[in-house]
């Protein structure tokens, strides 16, 4: 086995007066633009299937420094949990951290899967050291769209099925709970799929206005925003759906500083190999390519 040129220390520190546990991960002539992965909850630095680690090393093979760490009350971090609207102080104590660890970093991207997509778009805008995004089916969860995102990409796709009419014609589907499961959805699906909240009770869900707090972070980011999208999943297609139907968060997503990148069978956390190397050699192009750009900009 041939030796990485890339090395990883952990790193310890402090948030709030509350200690802060990251891995920085270094290629040996990494170039100026370095990734802070963001933990989306509830989750720790090494992510589902070892996703953040191998992300991070996958990047290193490609020059690009990163850092991935347990924000307050997630994993070895001390400090009380919060959700993913109260992690600024988190994320700027990590870039802190991370420029001073590897200080040929001139500049970071943002990453974030899920709600930590939303943590984000929340920090983005308000940090000149951040001049770019990469957003992996952003957390924009609300009743309506969760039940519009179900009939379109569930119960049609069911009904399409033929394994689901060789079940049912040989009694395997309870039709009458499946009946009001659709029943409850569509009821659902009538409202205003940016503003209808979700149920209180799971940490990941915003407080009221959240979505449109997102757009808003969308809207002021000055840099450059890549979005990567599940095709198997109802979050990814919750956000593709609000981002069709909502006037104003399609007029976001139009500008040109977006692109986004599709991986059509791919679950949420990209869990195979073949997913993850998608979502790893995607987002080093893409930061390789403003990298350069922002080069012959200063040139």
């Amino acid at each position: 086995m041939s030796t990485p040129n890339w090395h990883e220390r952990p790193t310890v520190f402090e948030c709030n007066g509350d200690r802060l546990i990251g891995i920085v991960t270094e290629p040996a002539h990494p170039i100026e633009t370095g990734v802070v992965i963001i933990v989306g909850g509830p989750q720790y630095r090494a992510g589902s299937h070892r996703q953040f680690t191998l992300l991070a090393r996958q990047l290193a093979e490609q020059g690009i420094a990163s850092i991935r760490f347990d924000y307050r009350g997630m994993g070895d971090s001390e400090g009380a949990f919060r959700n993913f609207e109260a992690i600024d102080e988190d994320i700027r104590a990590a870039i802190e951290t991370f420029m001073a660890h590897a200080p040929s970093i001139k500049q970071v991207v943002l990453w974030g899967l899920c709600d930590a997509a939303s943590a984000a778009l929340y920090y983005g805008h308000t940090d000149a050291r951040v001049n770019g995004m990469v957003l992996l089916n952003p957390w924009v969860h609300t009743e309506t769209g969760a039940a519009r995102a179900r009939l379109k990409h569930y119960y049609l796709s069911r009904l399409l099925s033929k394994a689901f009419w060789a079940k049912l014609i040989s009694g395997k589907v309870r039709l009458g709970e499946s009946i009001g499961d659709l029943k409850k959805s569509t009821q659902q699906a009538g409202g205003d799929n940016a503003r209808c909240p979700a149920p209180v009770g799971d940490p990941r869900h915003g407080s009221p206005g959240y979505i449109e707090r997102m757009r808003d972070g969308l809207k002021r980011f000055p840099g450059r925003v890549q979005i990567i999208l599940s095709g198997n999943d109802l979050t990814a297609q919750e956000f593709i759906e609000l981002t069709r139907n909502n006037k104003r968060w399609k007029s976001a997503c139009a500008d040109v500083k977006i692109s986004q990148m599709l991986i059509a069978e791919a679950n949420h956390t990209f869990s195979s190999s073949d997913w993850r190397r998608l979502v790893s050699e995607g987002t080093g192009k893409w930061i390789n390519k403003e990298a350069a750009h922002n080069g012959k900009r200063n040139s």
